[in-house]
């Protein structure tokens, strides 16, 4: 029997993408709920984004938009169709599971408590009918600061189902159900305590188990709502690197309007240092364009009229008029955000372990404290015995050390990592450096340094100083003029003395410079074709030169004085000085480094050969898109990818990788759509950060295994009836207590 895939979906006629916001979900198993429910629909496929609160759905004709929303909402959980003029991801602040919403609630459950448990533990607190005053304490924190957790128990109920949330909900109000109906059927057993040395566990009240489960799992659910929302903001930081306004040609005028009120065929002027507004081709002017923003590397293009541009990269020199030809959610900008996005839905979810033990521990401890009541109902005279014995096991199993294991493992992992300049963006991404056998290296700020500088100067004669007959004249020429290979050229020039001066400068649109010196020499700086042009004829050996120095991967620019070519010069984005001994390193751990860049070929092969890397690993000219589609390429022959990049052009290839990992000297979009960041930019942090991403993630298997280890054995013992809620809740108290101190081994760990 054949199975249909998305792809196959999308071929059929008269579908279409759907894009939806879908609100409620807290972990992976809501994530399946509503793919298993779309797709229970005729034609439907699903692939939801839990950090992004998204989901993608291909949607035959035949099926509504209703029809897709209402699907969601009967599986529990708001939806509402994204249109295209959303340019990024609204952060709902007011959703339960927001981190704005749920700091409210553990300040409020901080505030009752604290003062809850302190009278409940410590007689000096206590007064005549505490008990009381107790009880309506925690009142606040087990409905309202604990509603999220009893909100997500009632929709998985509603399906026959169970999470951590279930148990969490259960002990919570058996813990606080107890207690009341304990205190309402002796309202006077704490008349007299704090005066003779009883505590509250003596008579039977358990406030104190209620209130604190529920701050310490808020905690928890904080720290990783608070790491889910980064994700979402890396569209929206995408998007803001446009521009917000732009000069538009109206009757002979220029008029500013904002940039989303371009339409096609606009004409708009663009100035040295502006923002280019929106794709288009250039109608007059010439300059040089920044496209590093975009693409990550460091040579500008040259542009002039009939040049295509793109919106959000940089005009360096010229005044330009441009001509719309794409605007709004056409854009390159807006489809690499598009890219951002789908990449990271199409990685498939990761269950968080706890949420895998507890899908089968769940209904299992529901069964076992529902038999011990039966039993002991049977065994017992006194229906309080089985009462007891029941809600033991339901406070024993509370899963509140399963619902540290993650967020304290993560939380003492990251700080260590922090300490060494790595930073883990969630618990899934630790699960995700597994299986790593391939790493993707992007080449220009990354491998490199990402900064154009001279590397060579030859003169073509050789009884000529480089510096005297070459540099320095092409660096007093150069320092006119603002193109980011000028500065190089000039800064070089400048550390090895004072330069002439120079005057009647002229710069030529994509081929080079000239000026003349105070002494009276011209010189003109360019490509050999521009020299030509000027007269300054180059001979054979001079042209095999230049094609030489290109093929070892440097940009070359030649020189010529009084219309003789007398020596060039060699720029390049030199490696990084740790970038060898980093993929020696790699490689020894077992690991396949792989280059990827849109530099030219001779260039991204002369970089890897220097640094170590195979040359059959090199992929160059390779476009944002060309990048998603080699991670996927690895990933379909098996492999399991790490990428390593730092600009915007990266930022998808980043979220579709196994494992994403952004220089800190990189874009915010890149840090955003990776899972991890590298704030010292040095190689040599990479393979550092899988190193301890892997010592992580072993501890928290270590704090899950205990944390259920502590269930298997302490439940049979309290359906025996050999624990009181009392000492059950200072077991579970213990449980969490071990969890922590077990995570804190993580702060003294070394590479």
């Amino acid at each position: 029997m054949s199975s249909t895939t998305p792809q196959d979906i999308l071929q059929q006629p008269e579908t279409r993408v759907l894009n939806l916001n879908v609100g409620g979900m807290t972990c992976a198993s809501c994530v399946g709920r509503v793919e298993r429910k779309l797709r229970k629909l005729e034609g439907v496929d699903a692939s939801v984004n839990l950090p992004l609160e998204s989901a993608r759905v291909i949607v035959p004709a035949s099926i509504s938009d209703d029809q897709i929303v209402q699907a969601v909402e009967k599986a529990g959980y708001s939806a509402s169709v994204k249109h295209d003029e959303d340019s990024s991801p609204e952060l709902d602040t007011t959703s339960l599971h927001s981190p704005e919403m749920l700091k409210k609630r553990i300040w409020v459950a901080v505030i009752f408590a604290v003062p809850v448990f302190c009278i409940t533990m410590f007689s000096v607190f206590q007064f005549p009918h505490w008990g009381w005053v107790v009880a309506l304490l925690a009142l606040p924190v087990v409905t309202w600061a604990s509603w999220p957790f009893h909100r997500s128990a009632a929709i998985n109920a509603r399906h026959l189902s169970g999470t951590m949330d279930t148990l969490v909900s259960l002990g919570i109000i058996a813990s606080y159900g107890f207690s009341l109906v304990s205190l309402i059927a002796y309202p006077y057993v704490t008349a007299h305590a704090g005066h003779d040395g009883m505590s509250a566990h003596d008579h039977n009240l358990y406030f104190d188990s209620s209130t604190m489960v529920a701050l310490f799992l808020l905690v928890g659910r904080f720290i990783e709502a608070r790491t889910q929302r980064r994700s979402s903001e890396a569209l929206r930081k995408l998007l803001d690197l446009g521009a917000k306004d732009v000069a538009v040609i109206q009757n002979g005028k220029e008029i500013r309007i904002p940039v989303k009120d371009l339409l096609p065929d606009d004409e708009f002027v663009v100035r040295p240092g502006e923002k280019i507004a929106t794709d288009g081709v250039v109608l007059s002017g010439s300059s040089a364009i920044d496209e590093s923003l975009l693409t990550g590397e460091s040579v500008p293009v040259e542009v002039s009229p009939g040049s295509s541009v793109t919106g959000a990269t940089v005009n360096v020199s010229g005044a330009l008029t441009v001509r719309a030809t794409r605007v709004g959610s056409e854009t390159t900008l807006a489809q690499m955000g598009k890219l951002v996005s789908e990449a990271q839905s199409s990685k498939a979810p990761i269950a968080r372990l706890a949420d895998r033990i507890s899908s089968v521990f769940v209904p299992i401890v529901l069964a076992i404290a529902a038999l011990t009541f039966v039993v002991w109902l049977l065994v017992s005279p006194d229906i309080s015995d089985a009462f007891i014995a029941g809600v033991s096991v339901l406070i024993i199993a509370c899963p509140c050390a399963l619902g540290l294991a993650t967020p304290t493992a993560l939380l003492a992992g990251t700080g260590r990592g922090s300490q060494l300049g790595i930073l883990i963006k969630s618990a899934q991404v630790l699960e995700d450096t597994r299986g790593v056998n391939t790493v993707v290296l992007d080449k220009t700020g990354t491998v490199t340094t990402g900064d154009v500088e001279v590397i060579q100067v030859e003169a073509f004669s050789s009884d000529a100083d480089p510096y005297l007959e070459v540099l320095a004249p092409a660096a007093a020429v150069e320092q006119r003029s603002e193109h980011p290979i000028a500065r190089a050229i000039a800064a070089a020039g400048s550390a090895r003395g004072t330069l002439p001066e120079s005057q009647d400068f002229k710069s030529y649109a994509g081929g080079g410079v000239r000026a003349v010196l105070a002494d009276g020499r011209t010189v003109v700086v360019g490509k050999a074709d521009f020299l030509d042009e000027r007269r300054a004829f180059l001979n054979d050996y001079q042209r095999e030169l230049i094609s030489a120095k290109e093929h070892e991967g440097f940009t070359t620019v030649a020189v010529a004085v009084n219309g003789k070519p007398v020596g060039i010069i060699c720029l390049q984005d030199a490696p990084k000085p740790d970038s060898a001994q980093s993929i020696a390193e790699l490689k020894a751990l077992g690991l396949r480094p792989v280059l990827l860049t849109g530099d030219a070929l001779p260039v991204a092969q002369a970089v890897a050969q220097q640094v170590g890397i195979d040359e059959s690993d090199v992929f160059a000219q390779v476009s944002p898109e060309d990048k998603v589609t080699k991670v996927r390429e690895l990933q379909d022959a098996g492999q399991t990818v790490a990428m390593v990049g730092d600009g915007v052009n990266d930022a998808a290839a980043l979220a579709q990788a196994d494992l994403g990992i952004a220089m800190g000297s990189g874009t915010d979009v890149a840090m955003e759509a990776a899972d991890m960041t590298l704030m010292r930019s040095e190689l040599a942090s990479v393979p550092t950060a899988l190193k301890l991403s892997r010592a992580t993630l072993r501890l928290i298997k270590s704090n899950l295994f205990w944390a259920f280890i502590y269930n298997v054995v302490a439940i049979p013992v309290a359906a025996l009836g050999l624990l009181n809620p009392m000492i059950a809740g200072a077991a579970m108290a213990f449980s969490s207590v071990f969890v922590v101190l077990n995570s804190l081994r993580l702060t003294w760990w070394k590479p």
